[in-house]
């Protein structure tokens, strides 16, 4: 086979069998040295590519860390049942705190905090730090030099982006319980508005629940009231 003349095949062969996405210096390292095509050619063949994947059940694109094949957003939610491991599912927390690192970067912690009315959950920063989509990228010159967090290529490849300009303005997003439900990110099995409130709020199940709330919500009697019901106290015990 002559590469020249099978570039075409040879790259999408590749991108098939990498499953992951490859970059240009990567494929180009494929070839020996004086069959290498260039970077230009090596585009052009991968846009012609994109253009036969149109319409398709899959599709080549160019995403934050190089060229891959993926599934078609069309077709996903039908392919994503081959797997029997359901896919993670976000809080509503934690996708606003990734949406104010990802348009406010560099951002800190007490900043998503001013900005949400609400603490930050260690979890949700460990769970987006374990995940790779965030990462520290300095320190704010302040006292306690807080860090300061910014998205990362995982974040781009994992939402299919090519860079952040493809973020969609803040005018085209929608509510984040739709965008949560399209993406499969939604909120955990019973999550309420209420559970919502702190992001560090414990979750406590069953009558304990039921006691707990009955102990923060219970209103202590005023000076007033403590009067009359000593003075009540008093005269049944006379009548006595």
């Amino acid at each position: 086979m002559n590469p020249s003349d099978n570039l075409k095949q040879i790259v999408e062969a590749a991108l098939l069998a990498s499953g992951k996405a490859m970059t240009l210096d990567r494929l180009q390292n494929l070839f020996d040295e004086m069959e290498r095509p260039e970077k230009k050619a090596l585009r052009e063949v991968l846009q012609e590519l994109a253009a036969d994947y149109q319409d398709r059940g899959i599709e080549v694109r160019e995403v934050a860390s190089g060229w891959r094949i993926q599934v078609s957003k069309a077709c996903a939610p039908w392919v994503s049942r081959l797997w029997e491991e359901k896919p993670p599912r976000y809080s509503r927390a934690l996708m606003e705190t990734l949406a104010l690192i990802a348009y406010r970067q560099p951002i800190t912690r007490g900043e998503i905090e001013d900005i949400r009315g609400v603490s930050v959950s260690s979890n949700i920063v460990r769970t987006l730090l374990e995940r790779e989509w965030v990462r520290v990228v300095g320190h704010r010159d302040v006292p306690g030099r807080p860090s300061l967090y910014g998205t990362t290529r995982e974040f781009l490849d994992y939402f299919g982006l090519k860079s952040l300009d493809e973020l969609p303005t803040l005018a085209e997003i929608r509510d984040l319980d739709v965008i949560n439900e399209e993406l499969n990110l939604t909120e955990p099995d019973g999550a309420t508005p209420d559970d919502r409130e702190t992001d560090d709020q414990p979750q406590v199940e069953g009558d304990e629940a039921a006691q707990d709330s009955a102990i923060e919500t219970e209103t202590p009697a005023s000076p007033d009231e403590e009067e009359t019901a000593d003075q009540a106290q008093e005269a049944n015990e006379k009548e006595a």
